[in-house]
């Protein structure tokens, strides 16, 4: 569990991000995919149910044992809650209820936010749509992982307790690299989730608020929905930074898996990014892509070759090398 990973730095390139171009080109042959942007009616009710269902088990989790709940949680709670987590992906970019309608947007993001407990909406969007615009640009796109995190994490042991601490990571390292003064909406987003934050503790005691806490700490690590978060981006082949998966929990997480066709249309909703695939298939059926997000995260921790170094990082234009 001490072996060190092959890699003593991250892939460094000169190109642009290959998303922009392929997006040209597959408009060119097959302008109908244009169609397909736009927004899912039936996703704020799927959303809904979701948000519904976790309030519903809040009153039976004072039952459970401290084992039992979080068995619970990394079982059940924890899935709803990612799967909201990415709820809240499509919102940010304005996939609810269309980019004509920016505020409904931001104000069901904030009902998606509740179950999860921790107030991340907002934060989200301002930082993600950063990471699609500047993909793989180190001192821009947070989604890549810091050099200290690189350099600590570089065992296999060490990259089974990064993925642990994931969810600290995606909280503080936008902190770090790319700090930015709070939004008005932030700020309301807090509220929001305080406010029904107490209401839970109040109602259904603090077991229950450690349920929906602890439900999306778990499902941010080691678990299966979590897997998303390292096939997306890590090279698993060289000189390829972004890859499907088209495996069955697509189903619970919006087809994020689909994430090469995300990238390169992100206005189209996630219900409809097997359409892309199916209608411009040739552009992605020879690209490297997952078939399980638990082999990813098994291949992240035993693989050397494989670990936080394994990203492609490009400079920002206009700074020195």
């Amino acid at each position: 569990m001490g072996a060190k990973v092959s890699r003593t730095d991250f892939e460094w390139v000169y190109t642009e991000e290959p998303h922009a171009s392929r997006r040209k080109i597959i408009l060119e042959k097959y302008p109908q995919i244009k169609q397909l942007f736009g927004y899912d009616p039936n996703f704020k009710w799927v959303v809904t149910g979701m948000v519904l269902l976790q309030l519903i088990t809040l009153p039976f989790i004072q039952y459970l044992s401290w084992p039992m709940l979080i068995v619970v949680a990394y079982c059940f709670g924890g899935v709803i809650n990612h799967s909201l987590m990415l709820a809240i992906h499509e919102i940010a970019h304005n996939l609810a209820f269309g980019h004509a309608r920016p505020m409904a947007n931001r104000l069901f993001g904030f009902f998606a936010n509740l179950p999860v407990g921790v107030p991340a909406s907002i934060s989200f969007k301002k930082y993600h749509l950063e990471h699609h615009r500047y993909q793989g640009i180190e001192t821009i796109d947070t989604d890549l992982p810091t050099l200290i995190e690189a350099k600590l994490f570089n065992t296999t042991f060490g990259k089974f307790i990064w993925l642990i601490l994931q969810p600290l990571f995606y909280m503080v390292r936008p902190l770090v690299v790319r700090p930015k003064p709070p939004e008005p909406l932030e700020l309301v987003n807090v509220i929001i989730q305080l406010f029904f934050d107490a209401c839970v503790v109040q109602l259904f005691g603090w077991k229950a608020m450690w349920y929906l806490i602890i439900g999306s700490l778990l499902a941010m690590g080691v678990h299966p929905v979590a897997g998303h978060f390292v096939s997306e981006h890590y090279m698993f082949k060289k000189g390829f930074e972004t890859y499907s998966y088209y495996g069955a929990l697509n189903f619970i997480t919006f087809n994020v898996g689909y994430h090469m066709e995300h990238h390169d249309f992100p206005a189209v909703p996630g219900s409809r990014l097997p359409e892309v695939k199916r209608i411009a298939g040739e552009f992605y059926d020879d690209l490297p892509q997952h078939h399980s997000w638990v082999s990813v995260l098994y291949d992240f921790v035993m693989d050397p070759d494989i670990g936080p170094y394994a990203r492609i990082k490009r400079k920002e234009r206009g700074l020195e090398s």
